[in-house]
């Protein structure tokens, strides 16, 4: 299957280097040189992937990411010259899957890409298992969410930690684990990226986040599954 990939930027020699060596990988690459035109090409096409700067001439990246997550869970990297945590959390809040500061090293882009992809797409592709926990229902093969009779929309990396959670009950990942099964990579962010997933994860499971029964905290360790 040849994936499909938008990148936002306006910068030209960065998006034209970033087209050229995913068509290597064999990505089906279209870029967007502003958030208006990217939001269009969203609306007319089906992306497995979006690469987005933060800074847009008009629609500025986490508008429209935002914008995206009205639309669509498609993974989103993002990519930033500011390198401070808390627009790196608030890239994360909005829905981002990964976030890349600039001047990017395209080999990294390429290994985040792959890794995004395999655990979206290819991981469960030939599986057709449906998990039931308790109020949860969870379809392997479409990787889609029912609670109590109705479906949740669960973003890339919050469907991966509950899938990981729940198939592995009663065991305790603290956020460093955590952060090495995920994002299958070493990621050098901030770890209260888990804690961010795993509040998102509780509003959209839990009857009372505030009182899990299902995704349990351990202080001062981790995560765990309650079975």
């Amino acid at each position: 299957m040849n994936y499909k990939v938008l990148v936002i930027d306006e910068d030209e020699t960065l998006t034209k280097n970033i087209k050229s060596n995913l068509e290597q990988d064999n990505y089906i690459v279209n870029i967007a040189c502003n958030g208006q035109q990217a939001l269009k090409n969203i609306d007319e096409d089906i992306y497995n992937l979006i690469i987005s700067n933060t800074l847009l001439t008009g629609l500025d990246g986490l508008t429209v990411l935002k914008k995206i997550r009205e639309r669509s869970y498609v993974p989103v990297i993002l990519m930033s010259e500011d390198c401070r945590d808390e627009d790196r959390l608030m890239g994360i809040e909005l829905g981002a899957d990964d976030y890349l500061i600039k001047p990017i090293k395209i080999i990294e882009l390429r290994t985040k890409i792959k890794a995004l992809i395999r655990r979206a797409y290819e991981y469960v592709s030939n599986k057709n298992d449906i998990i039931n926990v308790r109020d949860i229902v969870i379809d392997i093969a479409s990787r889609k969410v029912n609670v109590a009779g109705k479906q949740v929309e669960l973003t890339s990396k919050e469907y991966d930690i509950l899938f990981l959670l729940v198939t592995n009950p009663g065991k305790i990942y603290n956020r460093e684990t955590l952060l090495e099964i995920i994002w299958g990579y070493d990621y050098y962010g901030d770890s209260r990226t888990v804690d961010v997933h795993v509040r998102r994860l509780r509003e959209k499971i839990e009857k009372d986040p505030a009182n899990p029964q299902y995704i349990m905290t351990k202080w001062g360790i981790g995560y765990y599954y309650k079975g």
